[in-house]
């Protein structure tokens, strides 16, 4: 066994109550733990990651489908348990899922710090032009290729208050 989690696999439903501790955790809310429950009743849920440790996932990302630019998928949220914070699971596990979502030719967009989303492969310089609800000194992207493209950004419903 190695001394830290390294790898992501897809959640299952059996995952879900340890998603949601997780979630309640990790932050100091339950939006978060709400989002996810939104995003999957409604449907929106596109892929669910966790980092499995034996005693239960200490790491967990979400991809839903945006309303539009169709086909273009949110990163949120990302989870690192309390314990493991500060210890570059965060980065390790948005690095990989980014690299997979590049190999499958998808476009992930991200709200949250430049710093961190930078290191995992998202630029904020190439959201630029994208029109967004939310703070766009927060709005990231990562996608194939370099261009900068000038859409505007519908998040599921279950974004909404969160």
């Amino acid at each position: 066994m190695s001394a830290a989690p390294d790898s992501l696999r897809p959640a299952r439903p059996e995952d879900h109550e340890a998603i949601r501790a997780l979630l309640h955790a990790a932050f100091p809310t339950r939006a978060e733990a709400g989002l996810v429950a939104d995003l999957r009743a409604s449907g929106a849920m596109e892929l669910e990651l966790v980092m499995p440790w034996p005693a239960g996932p200490v790491g967990y990302l979400a991809f839903s489908r945006m309303v539009a630019p169709e086909g273009w998928l949110a990163l949120a949220p990302v989870a690192v348990a309390p314990v493991w914070a500060g210890k570059r699971l965060g980065t390790r596990m948005v690095t990989g899922a980014v690299r997979l979502m590049a190999i499958k030719g998808m476009t992930v967009v991200v709200l949250g710090s430049p710093t961190f989303y930078a290191r995992a492969g998202f630029s904020q310089s190439r959201a630029e032009q994208l029109e967004t609800p939310y703070p766009k000194d927060f709005t990231l992207i990562a996608r194939p290729g370099m261009d900068i493209p000038r859409k505007k950004l519908i998040y599921p419903k279950a974004f909404e208050g969160v």
